[in-house]
């Protein structure tokens, strides 16, 4: 019998179990659920209601099933129960009888699978952070290994201006660390402990919330009960992180595969990565890096999913909310697995360092250094940005690189031009002169690089 069915005189329509029960995948929160309701048999022995002898059975029995979880995570499964709280109490019942019937006193499934999935959230964040980490190492190391490449950098997928690799590499560094800090922060917020708030008005018989929020590893017990049963917000947080995190990873992925297209070839993905064409024996195919960019879309989706459950429900739980279980699941678990995936792949990927230079030079992109040169001469900017367009033209038509024209054709242009615009046009000293903070100067790049070391090491300890 349902742990509701006292109330009702006939048996559910199988049709309705099979679309109301969530066993299939809320087995997931066994081992919350047998955490929660030790730490609940505990507030029952402190506030009276149970022996001290039913606490340490309970207690035992409970710790025993733990066990048993964790030797067959989808032990739940075996059996036909309406969904993880009922399995767990039916596994109770088996093991010592009647004293298990004492253990709901006082609660809900309502704040219980609240205070469930918030111990499940935290786990899974956490080692969300650990896989995160370890993503941002190999992109620390990516960088320290190609640090004296130059490549083009690139806006609206033009050639722009020459960029060392491990700048490229530095700026998902960035990115993914301000991603480490968003989870963070949504760990702070979800550091709340439901239990006790019973179906949305609160628990019923004496208990010690602050200390049940402790032993479960909470800093504080929810205020407000209604709010406690019905809160979902760390779900919404946690899925806007990892949407957030996996769009700069789809970027990173779009970037590696085009830099690895035989159009550009600045990178080469080794074979442990590639895969080949069952009909073109020529193709080495990106398809880790296109996986990655494709994954995100589906987290994406779930972002949606959730926000779109919760945007009209009345307070306060509404069976509306058994939806936020599944889809919530298949993203942790994809965040999780696209950063080792990326962590793992990236010690594959090698850079062409001639391609790259070579491509680097070629786009005119030292036109922005040709006219810093005719503003060091003296000139207005836009009438250098304006000069530099013209000789662009000029070269172009030619098709030659600037620093291919005669002094004679460049001083066509500005007789302001004189011997010393050579120097000046070489990728070197382009990069050079970007050497306040955050540009692309090596100098200023290696203190980058070496400051998030210094960062990382500190992290990882």
């Amino acid at each position: 019998m349902a742990m509701w069915g006292g109330r009702f005189q006939e048996a559910s329509l199988e049709e309705f179990r099979a679309f109301n029960d969530s066993l299939s995948f809320d087995y997931l929160l066994a081992q919350q659920d047998i955490a929660c309701s030790r730490a609940w048999a505990g507030g029952l022995l402190e506030g009276g209601i149970i022996t001290a002898d039913e606490a340490k059975a309970l207690d035992l029995a409970l710790a025993e099933l733990a066990d048993e979880v964790s030797a067959n995570p989808q032990l739940p499964l075996q059996t036909s129960e309406e969904d993880i709280h009922s399995w767990v109490e039916l596994k109770l019942g088996e093991k010592i009888g009647v004293i298990a019937k004492k253990l709901h006193t006082g609660r809900s499934r309502n704040d219980l699978v609240a205070t469930d999935l918030r111990l499940w959230s935290r786990l899974n964040a956490q080692l969300v952070q650990q896989a995160l980490t370890g993503a941002i190492g190999a992109l620390l190391n990516f960088a320290r290994l190609h640090h004296g490449a130059v490549m083009p950098g690139f806006t609206h997928l033009q050639r722009a201006q020459p960029v060392l690799v491990s700048h490229w590499a530095l700026a998902y560094v960035e990115m993914f660390r301000r991603d480490l800090s968003r989870i963070e922060d949504a760990l702070k917020r979800l550091d709340s402990c439901p239990l006790g708030s019973g179906a949305l008005a609160g628990t019923g018989v004496a208990m010690d919330r602050q200390a049940l929020a402790q032993r479960l590893g909470f800093s504080q017990a929810a205020r407000n009960s209604l709010d406690a049963v019905s809160d979902r917000d760390y779900v919404v947080e946690l899925s806007a992180c990892a949407s957030i995190c996996l769009t700069h990873l789809s970027r990173l992925s779009e970037d590696v595969i085009f830099f690895c297209s035989g159009e550009a070839g600045f990178f080469k993905l080794g074979d442990a990565i590639s895969s080949g064409s069952s009909l073109m024996p020529q193709k080495k195919n990106p398809d880790v890096f296109e996986l990655l960019r494709g994954k995100t879309g589906r987290v994406l989706g779930h972002l949606v999913a959730i926000l779109h459950i919760l945007k009209g429900l009345p307070l306060a739980y509404n069976k509306d909310m058994q939806e936020d279980k599944q889809g919530f699941f298949d993203l942790m678990n994809t965040w999780q697995q696209c950063l080792l995936v990326l962590a793992t792949c990236l010690p594959h990927l090698s850079v062409n360092v001639e391609r790259c230079r070579k491509a680097a030079e070629l786009g005119y992109s030292n036109a922005t250094d040709l006219a810093d040169y005719l503003v060091s001469k003296g000139i207005a900017f836009r009438d250098a940005h304006e000069l530099s367009g013209e000789l662009v033209l000029k070269a172009a038509a030619k098709q030659v690189a600037l620093e291919q024209l005669s002094l004679a054709e460049l001083q066509e242009v500005s007789a302001l031009i004189s011997e010393d615009v050579y120097p000046a046009l070489t990728i070197e000293a382009g990069m050079a002169k970007r050497s306040a903070l955050g540009g692309t100067c090596p100098v200023q790049v290696g203190q980058a690089l070496a400051a998030a070391e210094v960062w990382f090491e500190a992290l990882t300890k």
